[in-house]
């Protein structure tokens, strides 16, 4: 969750999704709560650490954070580097992931079906909006990481694309990369805020309407697609924190046209093959959890 979490257009929630751990996610956080008082007064620690699920918890977040501080600097990399492999892995990742969710739709009708394409809808609006610029003010830090954590834990909707834009993504990435403990504590308190506020809101709905919640999620998916497309032509750039300019504004490219564009190799045998390998990670996933 943490490696999907840092690239701007793919989801950590999608990777719940995946491994089977979305409900169980939301149900701990959604424990923590203010009845939570009254468990650790009346029995103890250990008690109120396991309504929670603090074993999951400690684990799933020490493993998001370790990735988002290691793997930081490789994704950027990557995403400079080896731009059409990485995004070709994560395109297969949520291609599959998509079949992979609507599996657990017990019905099929109409009103799913409008419920999905109000998803796509949704998801698709959001990746062709315009940046906005936000400060990079303390109180900035704390609204970005309560937006972005919400858009975390929802499949298909990447919290670094919602930073991007924010305009916040350059200076969180920075301060992981620098390891800016005081910028990192302000936006960690805003994913505090953000995800016991939202986490119920979703459980609520997972328990309520299951069905609904699952295709509009999955529309969330399919809507996002567009964005993680291999190939892109770079439309408007914009300036990172380190004075670089990085893309901001992309349209999509067929390979053939991504050839005749910038005359370079669109390497759709190496793409296909990450697509295929991010198919069979997923799928091995499934299988593992059905073991289980």
């Amino acid at each position: 969750m943490g490696a999907a979490d840092v690239v701007p257009g793919v989801s950590g929630g999608t990777i719940a999704f995946i491994t089977g751990i979305y409900d169980t996610l939301l149900e701990s956080i959604r424990r923590v709560n203010p009845s939570l008082i009254g468990i650790l007064r009346k029995d103890g620690i250990k008690a109120a650490f396991n309504h929670i699920n603090g074993f999951f918890l400690i684990t799933l977040f020490g493993g998001i954070i370790g990735s988002i501080l290691t793997l930081a600097k490789l994704i950027s990399w990557l995403l400079v580097t080896h731009p059409i492999p990485l995004w070709s892995f994560f395109f297969g990742l949520i291609l599959v992931s998509v079949f992979h969710i609507l599996k657990q739709v017990e019905t099929r009708d109409i009103k799913r079906f409008l419920f999905l394409l109000l998803g796509v809808g949704f998801a698709y609006s959001i990746t062709v909006l315009k940046p906005l610029t936000m400060d990079p003010t303390g109180f900035n830090f704390v609204i970005a990481g309560a937006i972005a954590i919400c858009a975390m834990i929802l499949p298909g909707i990447s919290g670094s694309f919602i930073l991007l834009l924010i305009g916040m993504y350059s200076p969180i990435l920075g301060a992981a990369k620098s390891l800016q403990v005081d910028v990192l504590m302000l936006f960690v308190a805003g994913c505090v805020i953000g995800l016991l506020s939202f986490s119920h809101v979703l459980s609520w709905l997972l328990n309520r309407f299951r069905d609904f919640t699952l295709v509009f999620l999955t529309g969330l998916m399919i809507g996002t697609l567009p964005k993680i497309w291999p190939w892109k032509e770079t439309i408007s750039w914009r300036t990172n924190s380190k004075g670089e300019q990085v893309p901001l504004v992309q349209t999509n490219l067929t390979p053939d046209g991504f050839e005749q564009l910038y005359s370079q190799p669109s390497q759709l045998g190496v793409a296909i093959v990450m697509m295929f390998v991010a198919i069979a990670l997923v799928l091995g996933l499934e299988k593992l959890g059905s073991k289980e």
